[in-house]
């Protein structure tokens, strides 16, 4: 309903929560879960 009203979509959203998924694949076994995040916002925000 929202987007009738407002023409707008979580696609955005959408995009960020994939490159997110597929970047965790890329890094599995991950032990600095500190450093994991700290790269996370470097290369997405």
């Amino acid at each position: 309903m929202y987007y009738f009203v407002n023409r707008s979509t979580n696609a955005s959203a959408e995009s960020l929560n994939a490159k997110i998924k597929d970047f965790r694949a890329q890094l599995r076994g991950v032990i600095d879960k500190k450093f994991f995040i700290f790269r996370l916002v470097k290369i997405f925000g």
